[in-house]
């Protein structure tokens, strides 16, 4: 096992290792995983060069915006997972979720004040950013954030890219280079033997782990925290075994149809893996290991030289480069663009300066049909394919991969101005969306009003020379009626749906 590269790690203060401490404090908030995980592992290496226990401590608030039971389930399934495999390591693991909003007040510093070091993790986007400078200042031994987000450190980029095939040139460059430096699949195998950590007396009595009945799925534990209960949990675990189940199963069943049927609605033939990348249940490495191994890739089978281009880089069948330029480009592309623009990556005003442009010089367009948050929140439009996507985003905490793209185009169609349609965006996909609040999600939703595209013509009422999709164009190039049959709801004043 290397060591974690210096580009991965960040200092958040200026306090040094306190070489006689009890422990070594791994704070898991966003790498929730205990392999393939830069953050874990740079936490290991301080533990081996101190000769000191590790503790991880992995937390989860109750005052987050849109907290609620689908995120929250999700989230703590994965403790769950992490319980049983901390359990089974020997190394000590304390799952804390907070039963109302700031109880965890003082806990870090309570834990951090007999650590050695406090290993954090790096993550570009939401708010934990700011929790994590913001613990930092509690802290009075040396603080690091640990980037494990993506294949290329987010520090080895100099700039935001406007584009995937502008991205794509760069990665080309430095991909031989860091897919050598991958993490360790499982970081905690060094530690079996040693002396656990002892979590103080008085930190255990006044933040007690999760409770088992959590833990365990009890629903009547989870509506006693204080988030939204009116958002049910989807019907799918979280975790890193649920993770590692869904990465096999798309691998088996799927990937060799991912290029050519990913984006049949009727045949769900995506990887499904979002969730999980977004929690960081499956690390960005171990899911392309697997698809490499899959397709019996070695290295020299990468191009020689940079070309850009999408396709015949890798080496490998098109399903599995489809899949990868997926999982890397379009993926990494939106963490660069948050690492670049922290405060303003949600933001109207970081659209490109032409989707601005056009979208404020069309903004008081007649609307054909406009439609409030509720009645868009509900699936209640005229449009039977709009309906079934948001149903299927409230029913199971996603939308297929293309028809999420014609749900946001229709959103800013039926909102009375883009600023407007962006705020509903947010609004319902981070409110439902398991993957929601994740910088590759935002690349969805800015996507959708310009963000990483170019201008189409011809220039179109509402949308100008934003690229304009419909439902109608969906139905004529794909089947559509089995999905909308599987999510249809009755609606008052909807019309019935008919293949064109």
């Amino acid at each position: 096992m290397i060591d974690v590269s210096v580009q991965r790690i960040r200092r958040l203060n200026q306090h040094v290792v306190a070489a006689d401490g009890a422990y070594v404090l791994y704070w898991m908030t966003a790498h929730r995983r205990l392999g393939w995980n830069f953050a874990l592992q740079r936490a290991v290496e301080h533990a081996l060069r101190l000769n000191k226990p590790l503790l991880i401590f992995e937390p989860l608030r109750a005052g987050y915006r849109w907290a609620n039971d689908r995120i929250h389930r999700f989230v703590i399934d994965g403790m769950a997972d992490h319980a049983a495999a901390c359990a089974a390591r020997g190394v000590t693991y304390l799952p804390y979720v907070e039963p109302f909003p700031d109880a965890d007040k003082g806990l870090l510093a309570a834990l951090a004040a007999p650590a050695c070091v406090v290993v954090a993790d790096d993550y570009p986007a939401f708010f934990l950013p700011h929790l994590i400078a913001a613990g930092a200042r509690h802290v009075n031994v040396l603080c690091e954030a640990v980037d494990a987000n993506g294949v290329i450190p987010l520090r080895a980029t100099d700039k935001p890219y406007i584009s995937a095939a502008h991205f794509r040139r760069f990665l080309q460059a430095k991909l031989p280079l860091f897919l050598r430096q991958a993490p360790a699949p499982d970081p905690l195998a060094r530690l079996v033997g040693r002396p656990k950590a002892k979590i103080p007396a008085e930190i255990a009595r006044r933040w007690p782990a999760a409770p088992a009945g959590l833990l365990a799925g009890d629903a009547t534990e989870l509506g006693r925290i204080l988030i939204d209960h009116s958002v049910p949990p989807a019907p799918m675990r979280g975790g890193d075994q649920a993770g590692a189940e869904r990465l096999a199963g798309f691998l088996a069943e799927d990937l060799s149809a991912y290029g050519a049927e990913r984006n049949q609605p009727a045949h769900d033939r995506a990887s499904r893996l979002s969730p999980w990348l977004h929690f960081g249940h499956v690390g960005a490495h171990q899911a392309v290991h697997a698809a490499l191994n899959h397709a019996g890739w070695s290295p020299d089978r990468l191009a020689t030289k940079v070309t850009g281009a999408k396709e015949g880089w890798w080496g490998t069948d098109p399903s599995t480069e489809s899949f990868l330029d997926e999982l890397i480009t379009w993926r990494e592309l939106g963490y660069v663009f948050c690492h670049h623009y922290p405060d303003t990556y949600d933001h109207y005003e970081s659209l490109p300066t032409w989707a601005r442009a056009t979208l404020d010089l069309h903004a008081a367009d007649p609307r054909p049909r406009t439609y409030d948050l509720s009645a868009l929140d509900e699936a209640r439009t005229h449009d039977p394919l709009w309906n079934a996507a948001q149903t299927q985003l409230r029913r199971e905490g996603r939308i297929h991969n293309y028809l999420r793209m014609l749900w946001g185009k229709k959103i800013l169609e039926w909102t009375r101005s883009p600023r407007e349609a962006l705020a509903v965006l947010i609004q319902l996909n981070n409110r439902y969306a398991l993957d929601g609040r994740d910088p590759n999600s935002y690349s969805g939703i800015f996507w959708t009003l310009g963000r990483f595209d170019r201008p189409w013509a011809p220039e179109r009422p509402i949308f100008g020379s934003i690229r304009y999709m419909s439902s109608d164009n969906t139905a004529k190039k794909m089947k559509v009626g089995p999905y909308i049959a599987r999510y249809s709801q009755d609606f008052e004043g909807a019309k019935p749906w008919s293949e064109p």
